[in-house]
């Protein structure tokens, strides 16, 4: 039952990643803003960076499950936000969402917490 949360987790995020990064540079022409198109994965990847150790601390305190439910709500309404940005500077702060670093890292947390040690590599 927890893989099969992980994994729904997991193509949550790909599929996200997947279909908002390959049609990036089409929104970007839209809203006129071809020109910061390295700023709408700029910002994911840096919002990203920030948030995963204040997760992961926040995660030890409070539980992973927990987290990785917190996480899914802001990247599934962030990534239904992209789709409606009407400028370029509210793709990009729609894109720089805190929950899919969370979605991200959290999966393999869980999986350390489930499996042991020696399995870890199969999974």
């Amino acid at each position: 039952m927890v893989f099969s949360g992980l994994i729904l987790a997991m193509i949550l995020a790909a599929l996200d990643q997947s279909i908002v990064n390959s049609a990036l540079p089409r929104m970007a022409g839209d809203l006129g803003g071809l020109v910061h198109l390295s700023w709408g994965i700029t910002a994911f990847m840096l919002s990203w960076a920030i948030a995963t150790p204040i997760r992961c601390k926040l995660c030890d305190m409070f539980g992973r499950r927990t987290f990785l439910v917190i996480c899914i709500l802001p990247f599934v309404a962030a990534s239904a936000l992209c789709g409606v940005a009407r400028s370029m500077g509210q793709l990009i702060a729609f894109r720089s969402g805190i929950g899919g670093g969370g979605l991200m890292t959290l999966w393999r947390t869980v999986i350390a917490d489930v499996v042991t040690p020696s399995e870890r590599m199969r999974y």
